[in-house]
């Protein structure tokens, strides 16, 4: 009688028995039930392990910002170079976004290894109903779309960040209040009554960021006809000068305060306007400052107002007047002993050139005597 030889128990052997053991058993029903929560708790752990980075990343950078301007909590950064400011913002804002890029890509690479788990084929059998699907996907998502991509490119200019007090626009006005959070598809905005609003950012087409660079305090005096306009220019300068060399308030005005003059004449009164150039954050504590201390300063002098108002211009209600107030640079020009059309005899230099005749007997000044 013939014998069959036993198989060799080698090492080797017995590790491919139990591979073969275990990828048969992935096969059956309970071992892809098995390999579908391992998939989500991979998905999970990588999630986790990826926010946590870039969790880590966006603190250093913070810390990094607190430690050079020697702050030690993010309000403090206020009096800091605006740059840092701007800095630390952006910085919470892309790692706002890039955790919610995180969370979509893990789930959508989870659900297509759990439908391979299920049916190898599947997907492959139904790449022509994706396709189709994705076309009339592609038509009805186009908003959603829009919004993922307007998101990032917000982000990514830097047009709006986390803390800032904006006001969002498309054909009419959104909302306005401070960004609580940047999603890629929704920016969450917090209004001054404490209402929450919820801005697809794909209906945003204009952002207006009051908390970039600076800010501007402008202040209306109307100032009674029976008053003395120049005094009272002259003293509120000297107000908000006092108080832009106050140590509370120096590290909040960025630039000298200027009095632009009288910027309209109404029925009772002359309106002179005061302008106050501070940091984004102290806008408010600045004009409301202000205003007292005007107040306090005309009562003293006896100058009469008859009204004091914060405004905020818009339109191009004084649009030239956005780096300050700029009066005009001229130079006389010579129109003594020659003439306007013509140009003069000489080209000596002007210092060089004969001195202004004066006008004696019947001659009128400014006319050359006639030539014999």
């Amino acid at each position: 009688m013939a014998t069959t030889p036993d198989t060799p128990t080698t090492p080797d052997v017995v590790v491919q028995n139990i591979w073969d053991t275990i990828g048969a058993f992935m096969l059956s029903p309970l071992g892809k039930l098995v390999q579908v929560a391992l998939i989500i708790a991979g998905a999970i752990i990588a999630s986790w392990i990826l926010r946590l980075f870039i969790r880590r990343v966006v603190s250093q950078i913070v810390n990094g910002v607190k430690k050079n301007q020697g702050a030690e909590d993010t309000q403090a950064l206020s009096v800091s170079p605006l740059a840092a400011v701007r800095l630390v913002q952006r910085t919470r804002t892309l790692g706002t976004v890039m955790s919610n890029i995180v969370n979509v890509v893990v789930v959508i690479i989870a659900i297509v290894m759990i439908v391979n788990v299920i049916d190898d084929k599947l997907i492959g059998s139904l790449s022509l109903l994706t396709a189709a699907l994705g076309a009339g996907l592609g038509f009805g998502a186009q908003n959603i779309v829009k919004d993922v991509f307007n998101g990032l490119f917000m982000v990514m200019e830097d047009q709006l960040g986390v803390g800032d007090v904006v006001e969002l626009g498309g054909a009419t006005t959104l909302a306005t209040g401070v960004v609580e959070r940047v999603g890629i598809r929704v920016t969450q905005i917090r209004d001054v009554n404490g209402t929450l609003w919820f801005v697809r950012n794909g209906e945003v087409l204009r952002v207006g960021n009051t908390s970039q660079g600076w800010s501007r305090v402008i202040v209306d005096l109307a100032v009674p006809y029976t008053s003395d306009v120049v005094h009272a220019q002259e003293l509120a300068l000297e107000t908000a000068n006092t108080l832009a060399h106050t140590p509370k308030w120096r590290s909040r005005i960025i630039d000298r305060p200027e009095v632009w003059g009288i910027e309209s004449v109404s029925a009772d009164a002359l309106v002179v306007r005061v302008v106050v150039k501070t940091r984004t954050a102290a806008k408010d504590d600045v004009s409301r400052e202000l205003r007292t201390r005007l107040f306090q300063d005309f009562r003293e002098q006896e100058v009469p107002l008859t009204s004091l108002e914060a405004v905020v211009l818009s339109g191009f209600d004084s649009a030239g007047s956005v780096l300050g107030a700029k009066p005009p640079r001229t130079r006389p020009i010579g129109t003594v002993n020659q003439s306007l059309t013509k140009p003069p005899a000489d080209d000596k230099p002007a210092s060089k050139r004969a001195p202004r005749r004066k006008s004696t007997g019947d001659n009128p000044a400014g006319q050359t005597p006639p030539t014999e």
